[in-house]
């Protein structure tokens, strides 16, 4: 019955990817009620734990919005990629990087998309660079962020299965391992494609009139001058954000030690409250509008996340739950004999499933089910971020709309589109550094000496070809 059971989820998730959005957590509700009358299963347990911290996470996220606070950190992103054109491959990917890891969510890359494109097509540089990397370092940042959806699965997963399992541990490996997954990915990147004025199809796209004419159309690619001013709400709702980031971290990483916290108060727990305490914040120092918290596009987003969460991680739970002794056997002497194999289980989930908040709720119950030590767990947390290998997510999608010279794609045979190298890349990298750090394999101040290394190789080698593009300008 297990394998008709799956069958079952996979019918529910491949209807959802047609569906989209929200879709996925209707379809699981209705799956939990064909397991529960159809087959006698009763049903397991939603993930309620996970969906309080990312409501808690979304209210102060969407008030931050609300106040202009995220339109300023994307205008001081751009700031940066204008200063420094010529290295926008990397600045790019590490701009959507940073604001993902800040604001808990990878939907803050899309004011940045247009950015990026009109800083590279201005300069010359091939937009698919740039743009491609910058999708998935924006989904890369989400295991980075200590106020992601995703950490909050890890840190009640954790605390269900009674372990002591710090934030800090958790950002000590996932930290590190993404952002050198970016790295490498956007040094790949670097000599992609071929250069526009060697590229046969960009040519030729470019006799035409009307193709040339809106190739450098601006209306819509800034958010500096012409978009949101400094103004004092947005620095004093952004100070107060990132002064509650800060404290969360400490909170997480020290509470218990410095006895911060009452005793049988879970580190999941403060979180929720601290995260609605810095939205309560922001809105008393701001004085803002509360109807505009609920419009923002932080708010509509997390709320489907919420929703998706709640049905197919239900729908899982319920299968995994009664099918448990039957899994374990099936898998248990390779999981035992090579823990790493894990990743590759979580990395095929999450090309179906659109959340790597929902994969590590339906996967990491049934990885310390198994016996999976937490160390391994940890070490492979990228691992659950494969959505990208079919291009057809919101900000990939964003990616293509927004690269008017057409770069950025989808191919013929859609598998060979633009984000999936530097997804692999990407990926693979983070999860094996990860993995790495969390065994002891690679301590962490040598990760730190082969990265200082390799971003000063590489910020030699763009100083020297800046030089020479100058030369022959």
């Amino acid at each position: 019955m297990f394998y008709v059971h799956m069958l079952l989820l996979l019918a529910v998730i491949f209807v959802g990817i047609r569906y989209g959005g929200i879709a996925f957590g209707l379809l699981g509700g209705l799956g939990v009620s064909i397991l529960s009358f159809f087959f006698g299963i009763a049903p397991g347990t939603p993930p309620i734990g996970v969906m309080l911290i990312i409501l808690a996470v979304v209210a102060a996220s969407a008030t931050l919005e609300a106040t202009g606070g995220l339109k300023l950190l994307v205008q001081y992103a751009e700031k940066l990629l204008r200063k420094h054109p010529s290295k926008v491959v990397f600045l790019g990917p590490l701009c959507t990087y940073s604001l993902t890891v800040m604001v808990g969510t990878g939907h803050s890359v899309y004011p940045l998309l247009p950015v990026i494109y009109d800083v590279s097509i201005k300069r010359g540089i091939r937009p698919e660079r740039p743009m491609a990397i910058a999708t998935v370092a924006s989904q890369m940042g989400i295991t980075a962020s200590p106020i992601a959806a995703a950490a909050a699965v890890v840190m009640a997963t954790a605390a269900t299965n009674h372990l002591d399992i710090s934030l800090g541990q958790v950002l000590m490996v996932t930290i590190p391992a993404t952002l050198t997954g970016v790295l490498i990915a956007a040094t790949w990147s670097l000599k992609r494609g071929k250069d526009l004025n060697d590229d046969p199809e960009f040519l030729e796209r470019m006799k035409d009139p009307q193709f040339k004419a809106q190739l450098i159309d601006t209306s819509e690619a800034s958010t500096g001058d012409a978009g949101i001013k400094e103004s004092q709400t947005a620095k004093r709702g952004l100070t107060v954000f990132l002064l509650g980031i800060l404290t969360v971290i400490c909170v997480a990483m020290f509470g218990k030690d410095l006895g911060l916290l009452p005793d049988g108060v879970k580190t999941s727990t403060a979180l929720q409250f601290l995260m609605l305490s810095v939205g309560a914040i922001i809105l008393l120092t701001t004085n803002v509008d509360p109807k505009k918290i609920v419009n923002t596009n932080v708010f509509i987003a997390g709320m489907s996340a919420v929703i998706i969460i709640f049905g197919i991680a239900w729908m899982s739970d319920t299968i995994i739950a009664y099918n448990k002794p039957y899994i374990i056997s099936l898998v248990e002497d390779v999981v035992k004999s090579h823990p790493w194999t894990f990743a590759i289980a979580m990395y095929v989930s999450s090309v179906f499933l659109k959340s790597q908040a929902a994969v590590l709720t339906i996967m990491l119950p049934l990885g310390f089910a198994l016996g999976i030590p937490a160390e391994v767990l940890i070490g492979v947390l990228p691992a659950c971020y494969a959505y990208y290998f079919f291009p057809f997510y919101p900000s990939d999608l964003a990616a293509i709309t927004f690269d008017r010279s057409g770069t950025t794609k989808i191919g013929k045979y859609i598998l060979n589109h633009s984000f999936l190298i530097p997804g692999f890349i990407g990926v693979i990298t983070a999860t094996a550094i990860g993995y790495a750090i969390s065994t002891g394999v690679l301590p962490i101040w040598l990760w730190a000496i082969a990265v200082a290394g390799l971003a000063f190789a590489v910020n030699s080698y763009m100083n020297r070809m800046s030089s020479e593009a100058l030369k022959l300008a």
